[in-house]
């Protein structure tokens, strides 16, 4: 029985490529899992596999701060390591992020093989840095590989959760007609910069007949301030490969677990990269998409500029009149974004996997 240890936490985009892959390994497998305490997979994990935590975060500043980011990290990899030969390890897989380092270091100090999986166009720190330590590193992307030319690449795509591969029904608390449906989500954490902006452009969309379903996060101040019979507002959902199946326009963040998931759901959209994201990587991923015609990217901007508001009624325009639906751009979008799925990206992460016990 192989003995596997996962290295995924923090954000949706580094938990949910990871547990797509979990679920869908054999029952063969051993699978525990490493995090950090606090953060999102402390409520996803715990009920599917058995969760170890460890103080685990990025070298960062200056002078003294930085020595103290350094000896946490020296003592998260001691205390990786230690659980490595406790569970009698036989592989790691890791999904990058600050968790990553303390694996693939402790991997290395094992002697074990590491899978490591870079979703982003623009590889993170932790891939770049350590990644040539890796047996093998799983893309999601392929313009990836020209930031890593000294590691073992393969192209493999994105695993998204087995949901996102079945039909879904169109959910009953979706607002009733016959308006396209807009769906609004700043990802696992929230957004309250892209929800402001998002806000001011409601009133004018619904106006217009559009159904707005809006995912605010748990983070968001001005929940329920909106009331409308063709506006749905939630802190989240668990139903979002429906919502993105059934959408005739989705604004999202472009982290890009989020970007797989609008592609598989073959599902148009409006990219606003987070602007704080380290390296610029969502912005590089939502440049794949634009370029492609799957998606147009408009910048976080404060909610009394108009580009948002702007670029949802060009593309609304042909589907809130239902005329001329031949030289509908959305339909266009789709079919662009349906071009950079990935369908086969959890089975080939298992065969990787495989290849390397």
């Amino acid at each position: 029985m192989p003995k596997l240890l996962i290295a995924a936490s923090g954000t949706g985009g580094h938990l949910f490529p990871a547990l797509a892959v979990a679920d869908e390994l054999p029952l063969s497998w051993s699978i525990y899992w490493l995090g950090v305490p606090d953060r999102l997979e402390v409520q996803l994990v715990p009920n599917r596999y058995e969760l170890i935590t460890v103080r685990a975060g990025g070298i960062q500043g200056k002078g003294f701060k930085k020595l103290l980011q350094f000896v946490q990290l020296l003592l998260a990899t001691v205390r990786v390591r230690d659980v490595l030969r406790e569970q009698k390890t036989d592989i790691v897989f890791t999904t990058g992020g600050y968790i990553a380092a303390p694996a693939i270091l402790a991997a290395m100090w094992c002697g074990l093989p590491v899978i490591l999986h870079e979703s982003n166009a623009f590889p993170g720190t932790v891939t770049r840095f350590l990644g040539r330590f890796c047996q093998k590193i799983a893309l999601g992307l392929p313009v990836t590989s020209e930031h890593l030319s000294k590691c073992r690449t393969v192209i493999t795509g994105t695993p998204v959760r087995k949901a996102f591969h079945e039909s879904q029904s169109l959910p009953t608390w979706i607002p009733p007609g016959n308006g396209p449906l807009l769906l609004v989500m700043g990802g696992s954490q929230g957004a309250v910069g892209l929800n402001r902006m998002a806000r001011a452009a409601f009133p004018v969309l619904l106006g217009q007949g559009c159904r707005i379903v809006h995912l605010t996060g748990s983070n968001d101040p001005e929940v329920g301030k909106l009331v409308h019979q063709n506006f749905v507002e939630k802190t989240f959902s668990n139903e979002i490969p429906a919502l993105l199946q059934h959408a005739d326009l989705v604004v999202s963040r472009a982290g890009a677990s989020a970007l797989s998931e609008l592609a598989i759901s073959a599902a148009p959209a409006v990219l606003v990269p987070y602007p704080a994201a380290k390296d610029k990587h969502q912005d590089f991923n939502a440049v794949i998409a634009a370029q492609l015609g799957a998606a147009v990217i408009v910048h976080e901007h404060t909610p009394n500029e108009k580009a948002l508001l702007d670029t949802l009624t060009r593309l609304l325009k042909t589907r809130l009149i239902g005329k001329n639906l031949f030289n509908d751009p959305l339909k266009l979008m789709s079919l662009a974004m349906k071009s950079l799925a990935a369908p086969n990206a959890n089975r080939n992460l298992i065969e990787l996997l495989r290849a390397a016990k």
